[in-house]
C-alpha cells in the first residue's frame, strides 16, 4: 500500500493523478486538515506534524509515503527521510519539490515563477532545486489567501479572480516570468483564474510529474512495488464529513468512508535539529 500524506484536501488532486498512473495500486490518504492549514506553521511545529502522520501512515501499513504538500515537503522531507529511510529501512519517503523543479524547469525559457504559501516561500527550496537543474532565474511571490479561497469552495468566484490577479500583477510586473509553478496543492483548482490574469504563462502542475517520477520509482525498486485491488484508504484528524464533501472537488469523484484519527498520533518529538 502506498501513503499519500497532505495537510488537507489538496493532496487528494494529486492522489487523482497518482490512481491514474498506477489503478492497481492500492493507497491509502492522510489529510491532517484538524491542524490544516500548514502554510503559516512554524518550521519545529511542522517537523511534529510531519513525524506524526508519516508513523500514521506507515502503521496503517504503508511502505512508501509520498509526501504531497509542498509546505511539509519543503520544510521537513530530508528530515523524514533521514529518520524513516535511512540505510537498512524497509521504509521510503518521497516529495513533490524536485519532480515540481524538474518540470518547470522543462518547461521555462528562462524566467521561473513560483506561487506558495509563505513557509513554502521562506524555504528557499524551490529556488535551491530549480538552480540546480539550471541557469533559470526564479522570482517566488507568497500568495497566503489563494489556499483558503480554494478550502471554501470559492475558486469560481470574483474574490478568486481579484486575489488571483492581485498577486500575480505584482509577480508578473517586469514582464519576463515565462513559466508559473503552481506550488501548493490547492492551487490547480484556480488554474482558470490564472490563465485569465496572465494569458500565455505556462503552468505548471506538479502532480503529474510527481505521478511519472513514482511509476519510474517503482520500476527502479520493485521490492516496494506490490499490486493490489486499487483499494482506496482515506483518513483525516478533521470532521470526516465535511472531508468527504469537500474532498470530492479535488479527487473529482466521491471519497469512500473517510476515517477520522487523533490529531497526535505519537508523542511529538520535533526540532529543527534533531
Amino acid at each position: 500500500m502506498i501513503g499519500v500524506y497532505d495537510s488537507g484536501f489538496g493532496g487528494l488532486g494529486v492522489l487523482r493523478h497518482l490512481r491514474t498512473a498506477l489503478p492497481k495500486r492500492d493507497f491509502c490518504y492522510l489529510g491532517d486538515s484538524g491542524r490544516a492549514p500548514y502554510g503559516g506553521r512554524d518550521p519545529h511545529t511542522l517537523l511534529d506534524f510531519g513525524e506524526q502522520c508519516v508513523e500514521q501512515l506507515f502503521d496503517e501499513g504503508c511502505r512508501v509515503v509520498v509526501v504531497a504538500c509542498n509546505t511539509m515537503s519543503c520544510i521537513a522531507l530530508r528530515h523524514l527521510q533521514q529518520r524513516y529511510a535511512g540505510p537498512g529501512s524497509d521504509k521510503r519517503v518521497l516529495g513533490v519539490t524536485i519532480p515540481g523543479a524538474e518540470a518547470a524547469v522543462r518547461a521555462s525559457r528562462g524566467h521561473i515563477g513560483v506561487i506558495a504559501t509563505a513557509r513554502t516561500v521562506a524555504s528557499g527550496t524551490y529556488v535551491e532545486e530549480i538552480r540546480k537543474l539550471g541557469p533559470h532565474r526564479v522570482t517566488q511571490r507568497a500568495t497566503a489567501l489563494l489556499a483558503p479561497i480554494v478550502e471554501e469552495g470559492w475558486e469560481d468566484t470574483d474574490v478568486a479572480r481579484l486575489a488571483v490577479k492581485r498577486y500575480l500583477d505584482e509577480l508578473l510586473a517586469d514582464g519576463t516570468i515565462d513559466t508559473l509553478l503552481l506550488g501548493c496543492t490547492h492551487y490547480p483548482m484556480l488554474e482558470p483564474a490564472i490563465a485569465a490574469a496572465a494569458p500565455g504563462l505556462t503552468l505548471v502542475d506538479p502532480a503529474p510529474y510527481l505521478a511519472e517520477q513514482l511509476v519510474a520509482w517503482l520500476v527502479r525498486h520493485p521490492a516496494f512495488d506490490h499490486e493490489g485491488a486499487g483499494v482506496l484508504r482515506v483518513l483525516c484528524t478533521g470532521d470526516p464529513l465535511a472531508f468527504a464533501r469537500h474532498g470530492a472537488r479535488f479527487l473529482g469523484e466521491p471519497l469512500p468512508v473517510v476515517v477520522h484519527v487523533g490529531e497526535h498520533t505519537h508523542a511529538p518529538l520535533g526540532q529543527i535539529v534533531r
